[in-house]
């Protein structure tokens, strides 16, 4: 939407309301009424009765005693109940953690997000030397390792537009096109996937399925490993057995 459009739709006590809130978010300590006005570059009577709407509908939290507000978890309740990202951290992570000790490098979990694919979970090694993939990190879908496996799985509808949204896709020869669908199939019958790092150098990913193919909520455990003489690197075999049966785990605890 452009800014002529934002304009013609804006709502003044709604911009005041999630501006309160952004910026109680970005606050350490409660805030006075004239402490959130002065913040917001407002005066302190435009903005008392969307404090006071707030506090009635549970957003804000409001001191008795010194009239500082913050923001109540009603928030984060309802970002709970539409997301299905806290319900895979909290059963993933320790697994992950686990895996990490036992192969020495770190581990990621992904997920689709607006057609790439976001690390959400990273459980890190406590080896002197390991890579780290940030978490909210972006990746393409269609050549990263977690994406592939990720789009092999997906079921033919959610392939086809991931794949009609890549303008890198639309661009390949017909050939080149049917190479790809005949590798996604192979990632999705074998279900494990190991290729060089599309990014960096010297590194290896592995990653495999957390879920059941075509299946509502799916995810994809990697591992991106240093091709260094640093240490004894686990042998490839091992490695795939420890990620597939750590992601049998976890598709097992969260029932999908």
């Amino acid at each position: 939407m452009n800014d002529k459009a934002v304009t013609k739709y804006a709502v003044p006590a709604l911009d005041k309301g999630l501006d309160i809130l952004e910026y109680l978010a970005s606050q350490e300590l409660p805030r006075s009424q004239s402490e959130i006005a002065q913040g917001l570059d407002r005066s302190p009577n435009e903005i008392f009765r969307v404090l006071v709407g707030l506090e009635a509908r549970g957003y804000l939290l409001r001191d008795e005693v010194s009239g500082r507000y913050r923001i109540s978890f009603k928030l984060y309740n309802l970002s709970r109940s539409i997301s299905p990202i806290d319900q895979m951290r909290q059963c993933a992570l320790p697994y992950m953690e686990d895996l990490a000790v036992k192969i020495g490098q770190s581990c990621y979990l992904c997920m689709l997000y607006q057609s790439q694919t976001m690390v959400i979970i990273q459980a890190r090694s406590h080896s002197p030397v390991f890579l780290n993939i940030t978490e909210g990190s972006l990746f393409s879908t269609r050549t990263s390792t977690a994406g592939k496996v990720l789009l092999a799985n997906s079921n033919p509808s959610v392939k086809k537009m991931l794949l009609e949204h890549d303008p890198y896709f639309a661009a390949l020869p017909k050939k080149q096109q049917q190479i790809l669908h005949t590798e996604l199939s192979r990632i999705e019958t074998q279900g494990v996937y190991v290729q060089s790092n599309t990014l960096i150098d010297g590194v290896t990913d592995v990653a495999t399925l957390i879920g059941h193919p075509q299946g509502k909520v799916i995810a994809s455990l990697a591992v991106s490993s240093l091709n260094s003489t640093f240490g004894k690197p686990l042998e490839q075999d091992s490695l795939i057995k420890h990620i597939t049966h750590t992601a049998r785990i976890i598709t097992e605890q969260l029932g999908c």
